[in-house]
């Protein structure tokens, strides 16, 4: 069984994981005539890819 440390960091990299998912299947494209809202997605995606690589790292780092 893991424990909630753990289980937090699983459950936030799922979190961040299916955002990033909506942002780059959903609302980019629905924000496609907008290029300051897409500007902004896009810099949310970035934000988010960053912190799924850095929540993978914690996360094998505490499965050792």
């Amino acid at each position: 069984m893991m424990d909630n440390h753990g289980y937090n960091l699983m459950r936030q990299l799922t979190e961040e994981h299916t955002s990033l998912w909506r942002i780059k299947n959903e609302y980019l494209k629905d924000s496609a005539e907008c290029a300051e809202c897409k500007a902004l997605w896009e810099k949310l995606a970035t934000d988010k890819e960053a912190h799924t690589t850095e929540l993978i790292a914690l996360i094998k780092k505490h499965l050792e």
